[in-house]
């Protein structure tokens, strides 16, 4: 029996790897990959600028953001919607004109057809028991099938309804970059991380791979550490702590006051490329589908 070559494709069977290998060749399918750790932002980067915060706030909803990106973002978007009003004013005003210049030349048709028809009354008599064909044209304004063009409240197809415009005033809603959901400036909470005290570690903070601990058990904070923050007072602890410290009766374990459980916001975590502590960690490619 003689060897098969390395890149023989005499075999009978249609392998898993010359079918995705085909496959991403042809531009057809859709191409899908894991990504990986270095895909997925860093749990105390910004949501926006994927940069580390120099002035964190955070979301109702509990996506962190750069306080000066966030707001850059929010005035830019006020900006926007200030030119489009301004725009749909604009084309508003056209659109009335156009309307009223509309109203005006309907207006001055129906008179000069009045005129024109007063002018053609005929002064002398007429015998209306006479078949007179080439007798004077009737001024009746149900004549000649126009009753057909009338308009008429009980026949649908008879009534005059105005055309709504098509203009759409632009709505005034900021929405969050990430979760698309209406969003203020001043529902934007400051977020206060804990820094890792370690004398020995003389490195800058972007550098450190362990930046912030919990502020009630010091444990270090990273992706794979589910965190929330306390509202009132913006204090980072892991969610660990939320559950057997917190919930028991719920009060700030540095300040002492009463805690509701909307004080609590969960922080959306960047992730670490493990399943565990992540939901959508594939990235997609939609590409035409080939059918046969």
């Amino acid at each position: 029996m003689t060897r098969h070559a390395r890149n023989c494709t005499a075999g009978a069977v249609y392998t898993y790897h010359e079918k995705k290998k085909d496959a991403a060749a042809s531009g057809y399918g859709t191409n899908s990959k894991r990504l990986g750790k270095d895909s997925v932002k860093d749990f105390d980067s910004c949501s926006l600028s994927l940069q580390p915060c120099r002035n964190p706030v955070i979301t109702k909803d509990g996506y962190l953001f750069d306080k000066e990106v966030i707001l850059q973002y929010i005035i830019t978007k006020k900006n926007e919607h200030s030119r489009k009003l301004k725009e749909y004013e604009k084309l508003k005003k056209r659109e009335e004109e156009e309307l009223q210049q509309t109203v005006t030349n309907e207006t001055n048709k129906k008179i000069n057809n009045f005129v024109n028809s007063e002018n053609n009354i005929v002064s002398k008599p007429i015998d209306g028991f006479k078949n007179d064909v080439a007798g004077p044209s009737s001024i009746s304004n149900m004549a000649h099938g126009k009753d057909k063009h009338l308009p008429s409240f009980w026949v649908p197809g008879q009534i005059k309804i105005a055309e709504k415009s098509k203009l759409q005033k632009p709505e005034n809603i900021i929405p969050c970059p990430v979760s698309g959901k209406p969003m203020k400036a001043k529902d934007l909470i400051d977020v206060k991380f804990t820094l890792v005290k370690d004398p020995a570690d003389k490195k800058s903070l972007i550098t450190k791979e362990n930046r912030y601990m919990c502020a009630v058990t010091h444990d270090i904070l990273s992706n794979s550490v589910p965190c929330a923050v306390i509202r009132t007072t913006g204090d980072v602890v892991t969610l660990e702590c939320v559950e057997k410290i917190i919930k028991k009766d719920w009060i700030h374990p540095l300040t002492n006051a009463k805690l509701r459980e909307k004080d609590i916001i969960i922080m959306q975590r960047g992730g670490t490329g493990y399943s565990q502590t992540n939901e959508k960690l594939e990235g997609k490619h939609e590409r035409p589908a080939l059918q046969a």
